[in-house]
């Protein structure tokens, strides 16, 4: 598999890393991992070449890193590069970042982490950091040998990106970046503004939540007349655009079968940096274009609006109204919303407990209206 150098960490990272947000699941529970699918999935991933496992506090309900720590049992740990997150969010004291720091590495079985990042900055949550001395408690972190590099994961506007990159030595950052996301959050800009700043590059939702893992015809016709190999798949397509950027160190994707991980193994031995052509590129621009005007919602799926508190499945909710309108399916998606209960959005009262949480920073009050509208009426 192709391995890139992350920075001056000297971790010889394989360019494909699998993220522990979207794993097997029992009854479309996020919260109940199916252990042993699980382990199997990340082993799997492990001997096929993949040495970048990422996961986080929240994730599935908190139970992502347990289930990790023990997919790393039987010396699988010693072949791979760990890394989580803390949860920003919690920290309320310069002590709080060592004590959840300490039960991560409990639930990860492990005396020590490849990287630490700080999870899901934005304005706000970075202002709250600086207040509670942050960087004394990463160095004392670092010093223990508790955490070898540090860095962070991003979702909020190009200028703050930059703030925060400017404010410390970071070893590594995390973004959200794909082929559709590329002016938004920090976007190619922010890319290139790291590169420049000599801080390398992880990337997360490569393809978007899975939202253009599997186009419409429409747009599958625009790639397959582009005149580049024909047997390449639109996963291969997104996965190639990111890793196109020397920058881009990782392209970590959730996969949550052995079928999407066999097929990101085997795209992973062709991801190059610089290799795509001029040509190439204009057919994932126009692809931009056919997609941008059908997806009704640009949610990633990633969970932070939730639990609703009054039972609405947020993200599933936006998932059915987006594949109806990208798949031209409406008849049957209405079928599947209205017989899952959980999902109904006209549950939704307006608490606005959700909207703060979003990353994509989307007015959910107003869009599950639309959901009600399209669903429901």
């Amino acid at each position: 598999m192709q391995a890139r150098i992350i920075g001056n960490t000297g971790i010889h990272a394989s360019v494909l890393g699998i993220g522990c947000m979207r794993l097997p699941v029992i009854d479309q529970d996020s919260s109940k991992i199916d252990e042993n699918k699980a382990i199997e999935l990340i082993r799997y991933a492990i001997d096929g070449g993949v040495n970048y496992v990422d996961t986080a506090y929240p994730y599935h309900g908190g139970h992502s890193e347990s289930i990790v720590g023990k997919a790393l049992q039987d010396g699988y740990r010693e072949k791979v590069h760990l890394v989580t997150k803390a949860p920003t969010w919690l920290l309320e004291t310069e002590t709080d970042f060592d004590r959840y720091l300490d039960e991560q590495l409990e639930k990860l079985q492990t005396e020590t982490l490849d990287i630490y990042l700080l999870h899901a900055l934005s304005k706000s949550r970075w202002d709250k950091l600086l207040e509670i001395n942050i960087f004394e408690a990463i160095e004392r972190a670092k010093a223990s040998g508790k955490i070898k590099n540090i860095g962070f994961s991003f979702h909020d506007t190009l200028d703050v990106f930059k703030e925060i990159v400017d404010a410390y030595d970071w070893d590594v950052c995390m973004i959200q970046f794909n082929y559709m996301d590329v002016e938004d959050q920090a976007g190619e800009a922010g890319l290139l503004y790291a590169e420049s700043k000599d801080i390398p590059v992880i990337v997360m939702e490569p393809l978007k939540g899975g939202m253009i893992a599997t186009p419409p015809d429409s747009i599958s016709k625009i790639f397959k007349e582009s005149g580049s190999d024909q047997n390449r798949s639109p996963v291969e397509w997104a996965l190639r655009f990111v890793a196109n950027y020397k920058n881009v160190k990782v392209v970590l994707s959730g996969m949550s079968n052995l079928d999407q991980l066999k097929e990101n193994i085997d795209i992973a031995d062709r991801l190059q940096a610089e290799s795509l052509t001029a040509d190439e590129l204009k057919v994932i621009a126009k692809v931009r274009d056919a997609y941008q005007a059908r997806v009704k919602v640009p949610c990633t799926q990633c969970g932070y609006c939730m639990p609703c508190p009054h039972g609405v499945d947020i993200p599933r909710a936006f998932t059915l109204y987006n594949r109806a309108s990208i798949f031209d399916a409406h008849d049957q998606i209405k079928g599947q919303y209205n017989s899952a209960k959980d999902v109904l959005a006209s549950k939704c009262i307006a608490c606005g407990a959700c909207e703060p949480q979003c990353p994509q920073h989307i007015e959910i009050i107003s869009r599950l209206k639309e959901v009600v509208t399209a669903f429901e009426s």
